[in-house]
């Protein structure tokens, strides 16, 4: 048996997958894809960090946090777009990665994918579950707190949670088109009223909330200050998680070398502009010292307008934006371990396809399961810097790949090239690189001792199974064998 770790996958056999499509239906528009994009970006960061943001970091400066965090996502979704334009197959970053780095470096950056998109849904699935919380509070209905907390929370378990994830898991399985659909009623319920939040609080912004608009740091590195907008910026990351799970669909696009551009940079640009102004009436309604552990800051400022009779109306387009980046991130998972499991790197059972809907449905349940475990019984803030910083350590990688892929293979087709190569690519890797240094030591205790776990199971499993091992598939840098 060939070792096969350090071997790349052809360009050529990944675009042949591309036109096969592997029995994955291509539905998705350019329009779909941007929605994608938005029903995943849009969620708990935006409604939940960006006041744990400016009361412990940044202050009124949070805006200037924002962009920080998006230039760091802008760099690399340049870099995703020219992958997924060129190999528009479903994997998202795990099938760059074996195109230019080797099935090892592929299968590290599968294996971290799961912090990003299934501990994801599970850390957005216990927001969701808070804020349901309060909108029955409103029609006096309320639930036993230890229904609603995991163990570690002085609870039993998090069912409202578990709901949300297995229901999301079901309309996966009835099919990507659907699932897209309603993620398109979902998108536009929470941009209508993040638009009106911006529209309707403007005009009772006070000014001196936001004198000074960048608060004199405390002596201490990370509190205010510049160094406390950089710190604002790793903490308000999280709200840009999952432009990329865009990519993860490439191989559902009905044109995905026009599409996928369209889909990752339209998307983080729109929500970058709804950021700023948002977390700028934000902070303009109420001192930013308010927000010091409130979990729904946007409905602390929005009751210093006179339009408080809206907030029943804000808590239920929080739960809808909620709810989109619960199936974006689903989704992509599930479309990580499906191409994982098609190069034989995980069974065979990941990558079985409903007879009927043509989905992954054995993926997503194993999913409904694994993710719902998590958002029952771990706490958010746990959740919530695992995600970080292996999207972080995700988007390094890509931009890697970019550099590699220019040198090894120049003059490759791409439909859509990142501009200013090897700055752009450089300037991702530096900013992530630097976001990923602001987080806590115990994200990078946890992420070692993830990514050592996910060595053990290649060297145990993938690479005894892979199919450059195998010799099912020729590696890129191998030629075809001769024939007698």
């Amino acid at each position: 048996m060939a070792n096969s770790w350090g071997k790349r996958k052809s360009i050529a056999s990944l675009q042949r997958e591309a036109s096969s499509s592997n029995g994955l239906k291509r539905s998705l528009s350019s329009t779909s894809l941007v929605a994608l994009g938005i029903g995943a970006i849009i969620g708990a960061g935006l409604f939940s960090l960006t006041g744990i943001a400016a009361a412990e970091h940044a202050g009124p400066a949070v805006t200037i946090s924002f962009v920080l965090a998006a230039l760091g996502c802008a760099f690399a979704g340049l870099c995703y777009a020219e992958f997924a334009s060129m190999i528009p197959v479903a994997g998202s970053a795990y099938t760059y990665s074996y195109a230019t780095m080797g099935e090892f470096m592929a299968w590290i950056i599968g294996w971290d994918l799961i912090l990003e998109y299934a501990l994801g849904a599970a850390t957005v699935g216990v927001s969701w579950s808070h804020y349901l919380l309060e909108l029955l509070h409103t029609m006096n209905i309320h639930i036993p707190e230890s229904l609603v907390k995991g163990p570690f929370e002085g609870g039993i378990i998090n069912l409202p949670a578990i709901f949300i994830v297995s229901l999301l898991s079901l309309v996966l399985i009835r099919g990507t088109r659907e699932s897209a659909m309603i993620n398109n009623i979902l998108v536009v319920l929470k941009v209508a009223v993040v638009l009106l939040f911006i529209v309707l609080g403007w005009s009772y912004i006070n000014p001196d909330y936001h004198t000074p608009y960048i608060p004199e740091n405390t002596g201490v590195k990370g509190v205010f200050g510049w160094s406390g907008i950089a710190a604002g910026a790793a903490t308000v990351f999280f709200a840009f998680i999952g432009f990329d799970a865009v990519s993860t669909a490439a191989q559902e696009a009905k044109n995905p070398q026009r599409g996928m551009p369209i889909g990752i940079i339209g998307s983080l640009l729109i929500c970058t502009i709804l950021y700023v102004l948002f977390s700028h009436v934000m902070t303009g309604l109420v001192p930013f010292e308010v927000f010091k552990g409130d979990a729904k800051p946007a409905a602390t400022a929005f009751a210093q307008t006179p339009y408080t009779f809206l907030q029943t109306g804000l808590i239920i387009a929080i739960l809808a934006g909620y709810t989109s980046v619960i199936l974006v991130m689903l989704l992509g998972q599930s479309r990580v371990f499906f191409s994982m499991s098609k190069d034989g790197l995980l069974p065979s059972f990941f990558s079985h396809l409903h007879p009927k809907f043509a989905t992954p449905w054995k993926t997503n349940v194993f999913f409904m399961i694994f993710v719902s475990l998590f958002a029952g019984f771990v706490p958010v803030s746990d959740l919530g810097h695992m995600v970080s910083i292996g999207t972080l350590l995700a988007f390094s990688l890509v931009c890697i790949g970019v550099l590699v892929l220019r040198k090894k293979m120049p003059d490759a087709p791409r439909s859509f090239k990142t501009p200013l190569v090897p700055y752009i690519p450089i300037a991702g890797v530096l900013v992530c690189g630097y976001l990923m240094y602001a987080l806590p030591l115990e994200s990078w205790i946890r992420l070692i001792i993830w990514m050592a776990l996910g060595v053990v199971v290649y060297f145990a499993y993938g690479q005894k199974n892979s199919k450059l091992a195998t010799g099912e598939e020729q590696p890129e840098d191998d030629p075809a064998p001769k024939e007698d």
